[in-house]
């Protein structure tokens, strides 16, 4: 049961990445249903400890994504991306597939930058973004996701790539 829980993560993550890939969006037929999913495959396989991790899995990554929602630096389907992963994979295991997956955004977030020549402007947004922080103020529409101009990397990508990373070192591994 383990092993089809990895799989069925797998599955779900490069769902997620195509669907962010091809149209910029993660929808909810697919996040909302993958969260009961991975708590009764849990409870299937290792009864109440098993929902229990799948559920606190879930809190957390929708608990510690919540903030950058709010600031409009993340949108709604990446938030229920991970999610829905933190239910596959419990919390512990979610702060691992999200560093992975912060790494590999970042990675391509520099590429996307250098490519489209846009360097000096980011370096500018992100010494805003900054003093906007320690002022206790909001960055403001221009440093959004809602900015029509700006730079999206596709988190759905970046969480995929990181899921088909680490899982191979957890087949057959149990939760």
């Amino acid at each position: 049961m383990n092993n089809a829980i990895w799989v069925l993560s797998a599955i779900f993550a490069l769902s997620a990445g195509f669907t962010d890939a091809r149209w910029r969006k993660i929808p909810n037929w697919l996040t909302y249903p993958a969260v009961p999913v991975a708590i009764l495959l849990h409870a299937i396989a290792n009864g109440w400890p098993g929902a229990k991790l799948s559920l606190l899995g879930t809190a957390f990554g929708l608990g510690l994504l919540l903030p950058f929602v709010l600031i409009r630096s993340l949108g709604g389907g990446d938030w229920k991306l991970v999610g829905a992963l933190g239910a596959f994979f419990g919390p512990a295991r979610l702060i691992q597939v999200l560093i992975f997956t912060l790494l590999i955004n970042g990675a391509m977030a520099l590429v996307m930058v250098i490519w489209k020549r846009r360097v000096g402007k980011t370096l500018r947004n992100i010494a805003n973004m900054t003093a906007s922080f320690f002022r206790f103020h909001l960055p403001g529409e221009a440093h959004t996701i809602d900015n029509p101009e700006a730079i999206k990397v596709p988190f759905g990508v970046a969480a995929a790539i990181a899921v088909l990373i680490y899982i191979p070192s957890q087949i057959g591994h149990s939760f």
